[in-house]
């Protein structure tokens, strides 16, 4: 784990790579959640202070996009599509069964860190449904069995 005088230093880097960029907010949070697998609260002010900023805004910005995290993620990532078209095909049988597999709900990370289950809504592939993306590769028809593919 970093230390608070690394993180700024780490946090400064990423600012400066985008000091010449208009509204770059956006930029920045993706390349900070890259650097640290979430964006650190302890990030929020020096980011807010070099974009002049207040800390709630930056703070909106992080909660009001689903994929910023305030928490590093398991090691895996499985989310599970909730749109209609896979609704439809029975994608609330297979939340329920990786619900209960795992002993977790939505944006919860199993005990061991090992898999973050996230709900999304439409992953583009309608036809196969339901749907999940796992480690960012969708998968289609998927089923309960999702959960011993994100296991391995």
């Amino acid at each position: 784990m970093l230390d608070s005088a690394d993180l700024s230093d780490r946090i400064a880097e990423i600012l400066e790579a985008h000091r010449s960029l208009e509204g770059p907010l956006l930029p920045i949070l993706h390349d900070v959640q890259a650097a640290f697998g979430h964006i650190p609260q302890a990030a929020v002010p020096q980011i807010a202070k070099a974009l002049n900023l207040s800390k709630a805004e930056v703070h909106g910005v992080v909660t009001f996009y689903h994929d910023f995290r305030d928490m590093p993620a398991g090691r895996h990532v499985l989310k599970l599509c909730r749109a209609e078209a896979c609704q439809a095909m029975g994608a609330d049988r297979v939340a329920g069964a990786v619900k209960a597999a795992l002993g977790i709900d939505w944006h919860e990370t199993t005990p061991d860190g090992r898999v973050t289950l996230e709900p999304v809504f439409c992953l583009g592939l309608c036809a196969c449904g339901p749907a999940a993306m796992v480690d960012g590769r969708l998968v289609g028809r998927c089923d309960a069995g999702i959960v011993a593919e994100v296991a391995e």
